[in-house]
């Protein structure tokens, strides 16, 4: 059996290995497929559907697809790029994103996936949820209205740094993240270096005392759009 297979996407021959998964794949012979809950490292969750393609014709999640030899996929098209709009208007309606005042604006990744694909306003009406912030722990806050419920810190607390700190309670819009303590952030073993802290794609979970550091102009997607450059760390 061979270990290198090949298929194409938007008409690019791409080789693989059969683990891989097409988001995989895409990404080491750089093709951007737009993403938001898939992370380097992580266990792929297949939530946000941000990364839909199409495989011979049929919508599937480039994320947790695995490649099939001789498939042709469908990325950049005009009703894929359509369907990640609705999908990316439906995460900021749903929240309170409120990007001027956010310490991630301009490291954004749903900012930056905005951008891209063209949305200067959301289409639908904004829901203006009630939600709380968490910010009992010394060096590390959660601000539950900007969470879109990707589950990178949920993956990343459990495999990555062994303590499980984080999980899903509810369900529908009234899903959140919740902690192993009931005292909230303050009585979990989470402390800034860890990875679960450092994945988050939007402003929800947070190092305290470094909002800002890095001036406007200066932030990563003000140097560097996403999907300009396949990014190691994605």
């Amino acid at each position: 059996m061979t270990d290198v297979i090949t298929f194409h996407i938007d008409g690019k021959e791409i080789s693989a290995k059969p683990e891989q998964t097409i988001l995989q794949a895409a990404a080491l012979s750089g093709v951007y497929i737009p993403h938001l809950c898939a992370y380097k490292g992580l266990v792929p969750w297949g939530a946000c559907r941000i990364c839909l393609v199409k495989v011979n014709g049929r919508f599937q999640p480039a994320c947790t697809q695995p490649v099939v030899a001789g498939a042709l996929v469908e990325n950049d098209t005009p009703e894929l790029n359509e369907i990640r709009r609705a999908l990316v208007d439906m995460l900021y309606v749903e929240g309170n994103h409120i990007c001027p005042s956010c310490e991630a604006s301009g490291n954004c990744e749903l900012q930056a996936l905005a951008y891209r694909l063209g949305i200067l306003a959301p289409r639908y009406p904004y829901m203006f949820p009630k939600r709380g912030l968490d910010m009992s722990h010394p060096d590390v806050m959660l601000d539950h209205n900007r969470c879109i419920k990707c589950a990178r810190c949920v993956r990343a607390s459990r495999d990555i740094d062994g303590k499980h700190v984080f999980d899903f309670v509810g369900r529908g819009l009234g899903q959140r993240i919740a902690f192993d303590a009931e005292q909230g952030l303050a009585g979990t073993s989470v402390s800034a270096e860890d990875k679960a802290m450092s994945v988050c794609p939007v402003g929800a979970l947070m190092n305290k005392r470094v909002g800002f550091a890095v001036p406007v102009g200066s932030r990563l997607y003000d140097r560097h759009p996403i999907g300009s450059a396949i990014e190691s760390s994605k």
